[in-house]
């Protein structure tokens, strides 16, 4: 029989559990690399973090003015509910700043009139001293007043960045087990984390930049009006052609920036995986690191032509921006030339008035960029804001009856449940009665709603569609979610590897990391069979599992099994689930948990579920449930199971003669 045909050598009809697809051959040139030369954008998915990147640059003028207001309000309001008096002095200090440019303009057109009143004589020089003092001490106000926002602004930034990552975690951490399960609100969670928390940061910074450049515009406007109106008109004719260079030189950044952060996604890949620790030794083995290698200087080739033709398209931008800007800036001095021949303006204030343009084309240019940033930034702290609310809704049960310390019988009655996003149901129409002093089974092929259903009697889930799960004829959905959570001690196949001590990687059960039952601990080791691995540590309790950290030792996945059962039954909770709990341990180690949990150490009020592959493990247990597509096909113990002749006798059996075989051979 070709292997091509049937890998198992038997007929795929004695196979139990669902029939496998046929695969056709595959092509003989490998698709998965990245080999076109098209544009390099169109190779990967949009990164989660990519949703907004550019929002600014996408809407037009009067879209990024509609919004700032808005912005800059919400930002506020989040300064202000976090620490009030910081905030009122950055507003105060930056409308002082302000006002001390304008001053200062003001006074050096004073310092000008002295200088200019009869020629530049050493008499005239003398008597605009005071003038030029009083300009002195504007500018030191001005940048002490600075100095003060600075400090107001280095106590409230990092306080908004805390609070905000203090209530997302808050918020994520206690979300409903089935929603983390949901893919889209993981991306939704990392956007928040990686980005909106980020940008919270930074933003109260921009927004202060903003206003510093709306109120400096503001300023020297006010002055140039004083001066005289006509100046006004002059000043648009000035700096909006410079606004409008800075506008069109943001957005052309923006979309270069887009390419070439593309290609970086891709870069990244490769260098991740040349430097991954996990990667490694299979990398090595396959001597792959040539054909990685290859693909990432191709990579870095294209980036660097990226980085020449942005370069490139930046100094024309910026040339084409100097000479409109220039044009606009020729014309006004032109006419400010002719306002002086004409004699409608002072000379002095002439001087003022070329002082206060140069200053309102710097704020306006400043404003710009600014306004961009917010404007995007803004994006993902709203986005941020608004996860947060979903969560709010996502919360599990905050109110109800505490569960109770001991549960004598779990109830499932015609329970059906659906992942989100998901249109078949993980199980449907389950029943079944648990007791207290039991230890059952739940058997079944990959996906067929095992570790479902445990979790639903673990009230980890909600059951949907009118059934209900009852704790000694208590409805789940009655009961205090998190305190019904706290009695259920979960050991499952992928354990948590807590970079903590080896006693706090137990005590973290019980929800803390500071205190211990010592010999609660110790007998969840030796239990366990992690006696063996603690005791053979540096330090033994107090040695750091994480190999992150300096003086850490790292662990083989068979030591975490343990680590994981031993944190499992230092919980001492009515129920006790073991999901897959040995499937990395080596034969004798996984005999001698089972001896300790399942056989030696009964528990009159405790319920054992277990969830595993190895049916030999199963022999024992006083029940045996078998999941075949979200429902129960068959039920009773091992023997009632055997004599049925159903699936589960031909699992059994299956495996069983592999041994059987195995132990031929080598006989």
């Amino acid at each position: 029989m070709s292997g091509l045909d049937d890998a198992d050598g038997l007929p795929p009809a004695s196979l139990p559990g669902p029939r496998r697809a046929r695969l056709p051959l595959p092509s003989a040139v490998v698709p998965g690399g990245p080999q076109h030369d098209g544009d390099i954008t169109d190779g990967l998915e949009e990164a989660y973090w990519s949703v907004y990147d550019g929002a600014a640059a996408k809407a037009t003028v009067r879209q990024l003015l509609a919004r700032l207001p808005r912005i800059v309000r919400r930002i506020g309001r989040l300064a202000w509910n976090t620490d009030r008096p910081a905030t009122l002095a950055v507003v105060l200090l930056q409308l002082a700043s302000a006002a001390m440019t304008a001053f200062g303009l003001m006074a050096s057109v004073a310092v000008l009139r002295e200088l200019f009143a009869e020629g530049p004589t050493p008499d005239r020089v003398r008597a605009a001293v005071p003038q030029l003092l009083v300009v002195v001490g504007f500018l030191a106000t001005r940048a002490l007043l600075e100095a003060g926002v600075a400090v107001a602004q280095a106590r409230v930034t990092p306080k908004i960045r805390a609070a905000l990552e203090t209530e997302f975690l808050t918020l994520t951490a206690h979300v409903r087990l089935e929603i983390v399960d949901d893919a889209d609100w993981h991306d939704e969670a990392y956007r928040a984390n990686d980005r909106g928390l980020f940008y919270a940061r930074q933003i109260v910074s921009q927004v202060v930049s903003l206003a510093a450049a709306l109120l400096g515009l503001v300023g020297t406007a006010g002055v140039l009006g004083v001066l005289h109106p006509a100046l006004l008109p002059l000043l648009l004719l000035s700096v909006l052609p410079v606004g409008a260079a800075a506008v069109r030189s943001a957005r052309a950044r923006f979309h270069s920036f887009k390419r070439w952060n593309a290609l970086q996604r891709r870069v990244r890949v490769f260098s991740w995986l040349l430097l991954e620790r996990d990667a490694a030794a299979e990398l090595r083995s396959d001597t792959a690191q040539g054909a990685l290698l290859e693909e990432h200087h191709r990579l870095t080739t294209r980036i660097a032509e990226e980085d020449t033709r942005l370069g490139v398209s930046s100094a024309k931008l910026s040339l084409a921006g100097r000479a409109v800007g220039g044009i606009g800036t020729g014309t006004t001095y032109t006419a400010l030339g002719a306002m002086l021949i004409a004699g409608w303006l002072p000379l002095a204030a002439g001087a003022g008035a070329v002082l206060a343009i140069q200053a309102a084309q710097t704020s306006l240019t400043r404003l710009v960029d600014v306004s961009h940033l917010v404007y995007e930034h803004a994006m993902w702290v709203d986005d941020l804001l608004a996860f947060q609310e979903r969560c709010r809704a996502l919360q599990p049960r905050r109110s109800g009856l505490p569960a109770p310390g001991t549960v004598r019988t779990i109830t499932l009655d015609d329970v059906t449940f659906t992942y989100p996003g998901k249109d078949t149901p993980a199980l449907n129409g389950i029943s079944m009665t648990l007791h207290a002093g039991q230890t059952v089974a739940f058997v079944g092929v990959n996906g067929s709603g095992k570790s479902t259903c445990a979790r639903l009697l673990a009230g980890l889930y909600e059951p949907q569609e009118g059934g209900t799960v009852t704790w000694d004829g208590v409805n789940v959905l009655d009961l205090d979610a998190e305190s019904l959570q706290a009695r259920v001690g979960c050991v499952l196949q992928d354990p948590v590897r807590f970079p903590f001590s080896a006693l706090a990687n137990l005590t973290v059960s019980r929800g803390t990391l500071t205190e211990a039952d010592p010999r609660r601990a110790l007998e969840a080791a030796r239990a366990s069979g992690a006696e063996q691995v603690i005791a053979a540590l540096p330090g033994g309790w107090e040695a750091l599992l994480s190999k992150r950290f300096r003086g850490g030792h790292e662990l083989s996945a068979g030591q975490w099994a343990k680590i994981a059962v031993a944190r499992g039954l230092y919980k001492n909770a009515p129920v006790l689930l073991l999901d897959e709990p040995t499937a990395s341990m080596d034969p004798r180690a996984e005999h001698a948990v089972y001896e300790a949990v399942l056989r030696d150490n009964p528990r009159s009020d405790q319920i054992t579920v277990l969830i595993s592959h190895r049916l030999a493990s199963v022999v024992s247990c006083d029940r045996v449930f078998v999941f075949d597509g979200g429902r129960v096909i068959e039920s009773g113990t091992h023997q009632e199971l055997m004599n049925l002749g159903g699936e589960y006798a031909a699992m059994f059996t299956l495996q069983a003669d592999g041994y059987r075989a195995e132990a031929g051979e080598t006989a």
